[in-house]
C-alpha cells in the first residue's frame, strides 16, 4: 500500500512538472506496440500479456513465463514499405519469484537521398554526389519481475529504458527513462496497470549545424540547436477474463483504457487534464494451438468539409498456430486508421526452450 501511494504521488509530480513545457508528441514509436497477437487485439494486452512480450506491455507479464528461456523477433513494414519496424526480445527466471528481460526495438527509414551536393562547382547537375542517410530511433529495454508473497496474485515489475535517435550525421539523441507495471489474478479476473514513462523519459539532442548551416541560411530554415525533450507519463488500466466455450475452444476478452496526461487529444473521452483512448482485443483459441484474434481501438472524431462530425475507430485481425514450443503470429492492422497509409502484414514467430 505504501509502495503504491507513493507510486501515484510521484507520478502528479512528474505530471505537473513538464505538463506546461513537454511536447505533447515525443518518442512515438514506442507507441506502436510490438508482437503480431498484441497488435491483432489493438494493443489490449496490459492485464493479460503473459511472455516475452511483457518486456513492452506489462514488464510483470513475464512472471507469466513457465519455460527456462523465452525469445521472439518481429518484422513490420509501414508506408509502402518506407519504414522499417523490426522487434528483438529475451527472457528467462532468475529464481522462482522472479524474471529478466531484455528488448530492442528499431524504427527507421533508410536510404534517404541527402541532395546538398548534388550540384557541382560548375553549377551542373550531378547525380553520383547524392549521398544517402537513415532516420532510426532505437530502443533498449532492460526488465525485471517479481511476484510479491505479500499479496497472492500480485506480480509487479519495472523497465529501464535506453533511447537512441538518429538522423544521418546531422543530429543524434540519447534518453533514459522508466516503466512500471503490475498484475493481479483473482479467479478468473486478471487485472493490469502499466505506467509508461513514470519518471518522464528525457531525450538529449544534440546537432551538427555545421552541416546545414549553409543550406538553411539560403533557404531561410532555423538553424538547430541542441536542446532536451521530455516524454510525459501515461497510464494504461487493463481487465481480462479467459472463458471456455466448448469442449475444445475457449476466449479471451481485455479492455485497456490508455490514459495521457498532456491534455486534450482526440480520443473516445477527452478533457484538458486527461484523454481516455479504450481498445478492446479478443481472442478465441483451439486447444491453445490455433488462434484467432479480433481488435477494435483508437476512437476519433472526423470533422467533415460540410462541418459535421463523426466517430471512427480501428479494426484489427490476426492468426496464430502454436508447434509444440514455437509460436508464430499474424496480424494485418495499421500505424492509425485516420493516416494516409495502407493495413501492413504483420508477422512474429516465439519460440521457447526449458533447460534439460
Amino acid at each position: 500500500m505504501r509502495l503504491s501511494i507513493c507510486l501515484v504521488i510521484f507520478f502528479g509530480v512528474q505530471l505537473i512538472g513538464y505538463g506546461q513545457s513537454s511536447p505533447k508528441y515525443s518518442n512515438e514509436f514506442l507507441s506502436i506496440g510490438v508482437g503480431a497477437r498484441g497488435l491483432a487485439m489493438s494493443k489490449a494486452q496490459v492485464a493479460v500479456v503473459n511472455d516475452v512480450t511483457s518486456g513492452y506491455w506489462n514488464p510483470a507479464g513475464l512472471l507469466n513465463i513457465t519455460e527456462q528461456y523465452q525469445g521472439a523477433l518481429m518484422h513490420a513494414e509501414y508506408f509502402a514499405g518506407i519504414a522499417k519496424y523490426d522487434y528483438a526480445a529475451f527472457a528467462t527466471p532468475i529464481d522462482s519469484m522472479s524474471h529478466l528481460g531484455v528488448s530492442i526495438i528499431r524504427f527507421a527509414v533508410d536510404d534517404i537521398p541527402d541532395t546538398r551536393f548534388l550540384y557541382d562547382a560548375n553549377g551542373a547537375i550531378n547525380y553520383d554526389n547524392i549521398r544517402f542517410f537513415s532516420a532510426a530511433d532505437y530502443a533498449f529495454l532492460f526488465t525485471y519481475a517479481r511476484e510479491l508473497a505479500l499479496i497472492r496474485g500480485l506480480r509487479v515489475g519495472a523497465n529501464f529504458k535506453i533511447i537512441h535517435r538518429v538522423a544521418g550525421d546531422f543530429a543524434t539523441a540519447w534518453g533514459f527513462g522508466l516503466d512500471a507495471g503490475a498484475q493481479l489474478t483473482r479467479g478468473k479476473w486478471e487485472l493490469g496497470l502499466m505506467l509508461r514513462d513514470v519518471t518522464g523519459t528525457f531525450n538529449s539532442w544534440s546537432h551538427n549545424s555545421e552541416l546545414v548551416v549553409d543550406v538553411y541560411t539560403q533557404t531561410g530554415n532555423i538553424i538547430p540547436e541542441n536542446s532536451t525533450e521530455v516524454t510525459l507519463p501515461k497510464a494504461i488500466l487493463g481487465v481480462g477474463r479467459y472463458m471456455s466455450v466448448a469442449e475444445n475452444f475457449g476466449i479471451l476478452a481485455t479492455l485497456d483504457l490508455i490514459t495521457t496526461f498532456d491534455g486534450k487529444r482526440n480520443t473516445a473521452i477527452k478533457s484538458d487534464f486527461a484523454s481516455i483512448d479504450p481498445a478492446i482485443g479478443i481472442e478465441l483459441d483451439y486447444k491453445k494451438i490455433a488462434y484467432l484474434r479480433l481488435g477494435a481501438g483508437d476512437v476519433q472524431e472526423i470533422k467533415d468539409f460540410d462541418g459535421s462530425t463523426s466517430k471512427t475507430f480501428q479494426t484489427n485481425f490476426g492468426l496464430g498456430v502454436k508447434v509444440k514450443e514455437i509460436s508464430i503470429d499474424y496480424a494485418l492492422t495499421d500505424i492509425g486508421d485516420q493516416s494516409e497509409s495502407l493495413y501492413s502484414h504483420v508477422f512474429s514467430i516465439k519460440a521457447s526452450l526449458n533447460k534439460k
